[in-house]
């Protein structure tokens, strides 16, 4: 019993009196603050958070709502992190459009006009290869009403290959099948050639469908037919190019983009708008224009489409150049002259730190002073280890799987990254190798001073 870990919870009245509970407490009263640490002290009891941790926990409980999070995983689009941020003009465009706006009025004429037709013109002259366009919730909507318009009670041919599962668990099979439609498996797991899909289409055919694989990649002998192959076939292709690149990117070789895909003879071509595109969460919707009115005027389309805060946000971003964007073509030399910066910075604050909470003695020795001697840490006495280190960032969110960007970061003591997961803002990083990265190209420069600031808070 003497070394229960429950021995170490600390007391209700302590919590209650912690500076950091009593600000995120407010003027919420004392009973709703106590409800909080009791919740926080039985986590810890159960063993689902260490003793040490209450405190947070309780401060994570009043807070609520969603807390900013600095990205310096590495990861461009981090889902867990709610994928790309957005730029400054999305965000400004969400402020103006928060009020009443003209999202589906007319002043010209003072009547009622398309909704989103700015939205809609940002995205059609973005890519022209498209006839019409369309935009809904996400790209799994996209694709769940793609399927119901064009082939609820008809087959959809797919190959085996590309019979992905996406987010958290949900399986496309089970996706598409739910709108009515029937799927036609064609070819393996590793090859499946035009012919394949030449032999399942019947009168029952609606379309071919072409997904790019999400987060994960097939090597060796492999073989698939490509959009240009498909497009010879007598149906419609539609292609879910996924990560919602635009046009090609030489940095990204092997992603496919929409562009492309439309003149290789695709009817409709499908992706996200909160990926590589860097915009807010959206399915978009590009092609034939009799296809996408099909899409378009389907009742389901009322159920799926998008609020006035995203049309805003997304006709931002097609004008503008997102964080996602910048952070992918960002030379790795400015990136190392950055974190150079962060660390001379972190480490020239720590001496001050340590000088101001010194006291000077006649003999030359400092001693600790009123302020506290600081702690010793490893690489040196009274020194906290912060190097510059050469990294790997990749552009996550099922885009370009296994494409590596090279990258550089802030290595630190791995005991940091709970303090700093747990800051405000959040500093989210990866350990690795026993040490915590704080990969820069997944941190916009303006961050910068605040990373630094969060850093210091947690040694």
């Amino acid at each position: 019993m003497k070394d229960d870990p429950r021995r170490r919870i600390p007391r209700t009245d302590a919590v209650l009196a912690d500076p950091r509970v009593v600000a995120a407490a407010g003027g919420a009263g004392r009973a709703v603050a106590k409800a909080a640490v009791v919740a926080a002290q039985q986590r810890a009891r159960e063993g689902r958070i260490a003793p040490e941790d209450v405190v947070a926990a309780t401060v994570s409980a009043l807070a609520g709502g969603s807390r900013r999070v600095i990205n310096a995983t590495g990861v461009l689009v981090h889902t867990n992190l709610g994928r790309a941020p957005l730029s400054p003009a999305a965000v400004e465009a969400i402020s103006a459009a928060a009020g009443c706006t003209d999202v589906e009025f007319d002043p010209v004429t003072g009547e009622r006009a398309r909704r989103g037709r700015a939205a809609m013109g940002a995205l059609a002259a973005a890519v022209p290869d498209a006839e019409d366009v369309h935009v809904v919730n996400n790209n799994a909507a996209a694709l769940v009403l793609a399927a119901t318009a064009l082939a609820a009670g008809r087959e959809i041919v797919i190959s085996r290959g590309e019979m992905v599962e996406i987010g958290d668990g949900f399986r496309l099979p089970d996706l598409l099948q739910s709108t009515g439609a029937r799927l036609r498996e064609v070819g393996t797991t590793n090859r499946t050639h035009v012919r394949d899909y030449a032999d399942a289409i019947g009168d029952g055919t609606a379309f071919v469908l072409k997904v790019h694989p999400s987060n994960f990649r097939v090597e060796g002998f492999t073989a698939a037919a490509s959009v240009a192959e498909l497009s010879t076939l007598p149906v419609p292709v539609v292609v879910d190019v996924g990560s919602g690149l635009l046009a090609p990117d030489p940095l990204l070789p092997d992603e496919p983009d929409v562009g492309t895909a439309l003149r290789e003879g695709a009817a409709l071509v499908t992706a996200s708008g909160d990926k590589l595109l860097g915009g807010p969460q959206a399915g978009l919707i590009l092609g034939r224009a009799d296809l996408v009115q099909r899409l378009r005027r389907h009742p389901l389309a009322r159920a799926l489409r998008v609020d006035k805060l995203t049309l805003a946000a997304l006709e931002a971003t097609l004008r503008s150049d997102p964080p996602v964007r910048l952070a992918l073509h960002t030379d790795t030399e400015r990136l190392r002259r950055r974190a150079h910066h962060v660390a001379d910075v972190i480490l020239g604050t720590r001496h001050e730190q340590r000088a101001m909470g010194a006291g000077e003695t006649g003999d030359g020795v400092n001693r600790p002073g009123a302020g506290g001697a600081s702690r010793a840490e490893p690489g040196g006495a009274g020194r906290m280890e912060c190097e510059v280190v050469e990294s790997v960032a990749v552009v996550g969110g099922g885009g370009a799987p296994g494409w590596e960007l090279p990258s550089v970061a802030i290595a630190l003591p791995a005991r940091l990254a709970r303090p700093l997961r747990l800051g405000n803002p959040a500093v989210v990083g990866r350990v690795a190798g026993g040490r915590l990265l704080l990969d820069l190209r997944s941190v916009p420069p303006e961050l910068d001073d605040e990373l630094v600031e969060a850093v210091l808070a947690c040694t």
